[in-house]
């Protein structure tokens, strides 16, 4: 496991493995962004032997080298920074992140990039601790992490600094736990399993952790969670996890989608549709796991938060394209697409959360391909019923390195919800466009009158199907627990 430390040590004389130096393009010269810790002619020497060497500035791009002496570490990494000597904290982390992919083995390593403040030492150690990251399970040959990362700044010295580090350290680890249930195989990850998990990770994290098996979610007229579950020989779950400090300043509300597997159920998707469909579940892992890294920094908000587990599987019991289901709380839905199951499970989970009377509900969700059609693969879609929390959460996700945008709900939508004769409301848009906004217009339906709602649609950024870049590997990514977290803490600073 990689440790993290900030210490307020000269660049050239920290005892390390590996030197990670910033550097930022010029012009057409190089520049070595250290400051004073290397003088003027080391500077120009490291930057003429980048440029001899063809290195790039892109922010990203990694450049390995012998130090030759000019510090104690035997090797340099020279991180890209991009075309300025002032980067941004995204900066910071995707140059920190790509050079910690890049020294997986490394026994220490030392981050000499910019860090003039908390903040900075923030993004710098979550971008190596995210870049970091490996998934290794069920591979005979095992990742070496790196051993230690420590982040050089005079800002370690203030309890200010300290504290940022392990802020880091918390959200990190609560995304990295997100990408391991992500990238976990659905013959391993199932709802008991799943809620098996979350319930041994709460032990003594502060979070209380509750769970509902099919016996009592058909009891109490679960109609969405187990419309889903119906095909599959694995049951449905709903697990409830609590964090209630005391003095509490706000009360958030999480719903996450767990479909452990999607085959999309009797409308069933093509074969090569199917290959990522374990990361359907991405929604629940986000929520359970922000909850965690909300505990573990001791934000001053109550959660509440509801992960929807179930496996969409084709049967003789699955739910049929045209059946009713009778969803939790009491409202018809006629099922039109099967392989529209998620908005099902989380209307359950929404109109779970509304008896809690939160002051926010947010859901998150790999809902749509609509939505990766819109926004692309690294963008996820925010729909509110509230106009401040609609420009607010792409900020907030901004501030934190996570790419949102802000998307209607038209009021064409709400007819096309009653397009149905037999039910209160359709399950599926009548026609093929604008499906990520019929989707939030069907969730908007089962929010509690009078309170403030979100909906995350996290399709195209939860699962990483190309090339690492920056500190996100390939696979799940932990989409939205950053954004979530960060929400939690403006919830107790308003």
């Amino acid at each position: 496991m990689t440790t993290a430390s900030v210490r307020t040590s000269s660049p050239r004389t920290v005892n390390a493995d590996v030197l990670v130096l910033g550097f930022h393009s010029d012009g057409d010269r190089l520049a070595i962004a250290v400051g004073d810790a290397l003088d003027s002619s080391q500077r120009r020497e490291l930057a003429a032997v980048l440029k001899r060497l063809g290195a790039s500035a892109k922010v990203g791009d990694v450049t390995k080298l012998p130090s030759a002496g000019v510090v104690k570490a035997p090797v340099i990494v020279a991180a890209g920074l991009g075309s300025t000597g002032s980067p941004d904290h995204e900066t910071l982390r995707r140059a920190a992140g790509a050079a910690a992919r890049s020294l997986a083995g490394t026994a220490t390593v030392a981050f000499a990039l910019p860090a003039d403040g908390p903040d900075s030492i923030r993004a710098i150690a979550e971008g190596a601790l995210l870049g970091g990251y490996a998934y290794d399970r069920y591979l005979e040959k095992k990742h070496e992490p790196i051993g230690e990362i420590v982040i050089l700044s005079d800002a370690g010295r203030s309890a200010a600094g300290r504290a940022a580090l392990n802020a880091a350290i918390a959200v990190a680890d609560a995304v990295n736990y997100a990408r391991d249930l992500v990238n976990m195989p659905p013959n391993d990850l199932y709802p008991e399993s799943f809620a098996d998990d979350v319930k041994a990770r709460a032990r003594g994290t502060g979070v209380r952790v509750a769970v509902t098996d099919e016996k009592a979610l058909a009891d109490k007229g679960y109609g969405g969670i187990m419309g889903v579950g119906m095909g599959s020989a694995r049951p449905p779950r709903l697990v409830r996890l609590t964090y209630n400090p005391p003095k509490a300043r706000a009360h958030i509300a999480f719903v996450g989608k767990g479909i452990t597997f999607d085959s999309g159920g009797l409308s069933i998707k093509p074969a090569s549709s199917m290959q990522t469909m374990k990361c359907d579940m991405s929604g629940a892992a986000a929520v359970a796991s922000a909850t965690f890294a909300i505990a573990a920094l001791g934000i001053p908000v109550r959660v509440t938060t509801y992960a929807c587990l179930a496996e969409n599987m084709p049967s003789g019991h699955a739910t049929r394209p045209g059946d009713v289901l009778t969803m939790y709380g009491g409202k018809t839905v006629e099922v039109l697409n099967t392989d529209a199951e998620g908005r099902l499970v989380l209307a359950d989970g929404i109109t779970t959360a509304n008896a809690g009377k939160p002051d926010l509900i947010v859901d998150v969700a790999t809902l749509t391909g609509a939505c990766i059609v819109a926004l692309g693969t690294r963008v996820s879609g925010v729909f509110s019923n509230d106009d401040s929390l609609l420009e607010k959460i792409p900020e907030i996700a901004d501030s934190v390195g996570e790419s949102m945008w802000p998307l209607p709900i038209p009021d064409e939508m709400n007819d096309k919800l009653r397009t149905t004769k037999v039910a209160d409301l359709s399950q599926h848009n009548p026609e093929m466009w604008g499906g990520a906004l019929f989707a939030a217009a069907f969730l908007r339906e089962f929010v509690g009158e009078g309170i403030a709602w979100a909906h995350l649609d996290i399709a195209g950024p939860a699962f990483n199907e190309g090339a690492p870049f920056g500190y996100t590997p390939k696979g799940g990514t932990g989409t939205a627990v950053r954004t979530l977290v960060a929400l939690a803490s403006d919830r107790a600073q308003a």
